[in-house]
């Protein structure tokens, strides 16, 4: 492997390493195979290795490579396709909901901004579903949907069951009620320690976050927090309505 050096570009340092770097991965590397370390790639192309993880970080975020714990760094396969909720009026966990329920817990505390998309009151008791969802035998995404407890007023027998039995309890009497419609939102994050476990990441790893609110009689019902892996996944999103709330 000969030496690379890096010709003056207008654009920043790392952009134009990245696009050698995408081009070296076409042509020399395949799809699992394990890149040579950053010190052997700062001295090919001639750079200083915080050039480099900057040119790597931005070809994981662009799913070229995936960073894996033990591994190294490998050339990334092309991403899966995943839909986001194809069906308009479904609850989560309706049937041909691919999510898996993993446990539920009660709570008076949400982060802030779901809090505001609930329209929750401070200490107001709701309910936590954690799922998982699975694509090709690979952790594709993790998710937590917030419930509050007033609008299942009639779910008190989830804490006394199973994790995943919890779960399913309070799934259940959410589809009891009358879904009005939905509406999301997607954004770039970074993977919480606990995602990144579960989706086998590293903490800090890119994500993508869709946050999707449901609602019933006029008012927020629910809102899940979902975190795909932004390495393996491309989203697709089928056509959804974006209802008004009551005033």
């Amino acid at each position: 492997m000969g030496t690379t050096q890096l010709e003056t570009a207008p654009e920043p340092k790392y952009w134009h390493l990245k696009t050698v770097l995408s081009e070296a991965l076409d042509s020399e590397f395949a799809v699992g195979e394990i890149l040579p370390n950053e010190r052997e790639l700062a001295a090919r192309f001639g750079v200083a290795r915080a050039t480099l993880r900057q040119a790597l970080e931005q070809l994981e975020l662009e799913g070229r490579l995936q960073r894996r714990r033990g591994v190294g760094t490998t050339v990334a396969p092309p991403r899966v396709g995943v839909a986001v909720d194809p069906a308009r009026h479904t609850w989560p966990g309706a049937p041909g909901d691919d999510w898996q329920p993993v446990d539920a817990a009660m709570s008076d505390t949400v982060p802030a901004p779901v809090a505001r998309l609930l329209e929750t009151a401070p200490g107001e008791q709701v309910h936590i579903v954690r799922r998982s969802r699975v694509t090709h035998g690979q952790p594709v995404a993790a998710e937590l949907l917030y419930v509050p407890a007033a609008t299942v007023p009639d779910c008190t027998a989830a804490a006394s069951l199973s994790a995943p039995g919890s779960a399913r309890a309070v799934l259940h009497a959410l589809q009891e009620r009358e879904l009005d419609g939905q509406d999301r939102t997607v954004e770039l994050g970074s993977a919480r320690a606990e995602d990144a476990k579960e989706l086998d990441r590293l903490p800090g790893a890119p994500v993508l976050v869709v946050t999707t609110r449901y609602v019933s009689a006029g008012r927020p019902a629910a809102v899940a927090v979902s975190t795909y892996r932004a390495d393996t996944c491309r989203l697709t999103f089928g056509e959804t309505e974006m209802p008004l709330l009551a005033g």
